[in-house]
């Protein structure tokens, strides 16, 4: 079974060798100090523009979690689990904050130019294309929370199968945004499966 490792991280490496999808959690509790280490390490994930259309709710609180389970058509991890973080995006949002995620180091001359330009290269798109192109950019951030929780010895599950209506509406969220994934948090009660994936020439092509 697998213990946080907090005064021990893991390398990256070790992290994603030992990341394991885990829908069984003991009773130990994840830190605040821990889960916003998590958080702020997802935060560093890469976006275009440096948009970070990505936001989270983190769940503690079991009656939601409960109803979180629900509506992810009974999964006992999303009850059981510590934490259930619901990963979604909202590029609406992040596209009306622009001067928040523009480099300090550009020149103040050049800040507005830098934001009409990323407005620009959306202002032929609809508020649907828009959140779906915010989704793909959180779905690399999704990515970045499983190996930083791995990272501090804790285990995730990472899940789609849920009703998103039921979701937004249980958190109190925007119709408009688009959830990547609830992630269920905690320390494993269960090994989980080994990696089973693809040989590296099964998935890639080398040019020279």
């Amino acid at each position: 079974m697998t213990q946080p490792a907090v005064n021990n991280t893991l390398s990256v490496a070790e992290a994603i060798s030992s990341r394991r999808s885990v829908r069984k959690y003991t009773n130990d509790q994840v830190s605040q100090a821990d889960l916003n280490t998590i958080l702020e390490l997802t935060g560093k994930a890469p976006s275009a523009w440096n948009i970070q259309p990505w936001r989270f709710v983190a769940v503690r609180n079991q009656e939601v979690k409960n109803k979180l389970q629900a509506a992810a058509y009974g999964q006992g991890q999303v009850g059981s689990a510590p934490v259930v973080i619901a990963v979604y995006s909202n590029t609406a949002e992040a596209l009306d904050t622009l001067a928040d995620v523009i480099h300090p180091g550009v020149p103040a001359e050049q800040r507005q130019g830098a934001i009409d330009g990323i407005l620009g290269a959306f202002a032929q798109r609809s508020p649907e294309e828009k959140e779906a192109w915010g989704l793909a950019q959180t779905n690399i951030a999704l990515g970045y929370l499983s190996l930083a929780a791995r990272s501090l010895g804790y285990d995730t599950s990472l899940m789609l199968g849920f009703d998103p209506a039921q979701v937004k509406e249980i958190l109190g969220l925007p119709t408009h945004v688009q959830l990547a994934g609830l992630v269920a948090l905690g320390v494993a009660a269960e090994e989980g499966y080994p990696h089973h994936r693809h040989a590296v020439e099964k998935i890639t092509q080398f040019v020279d």
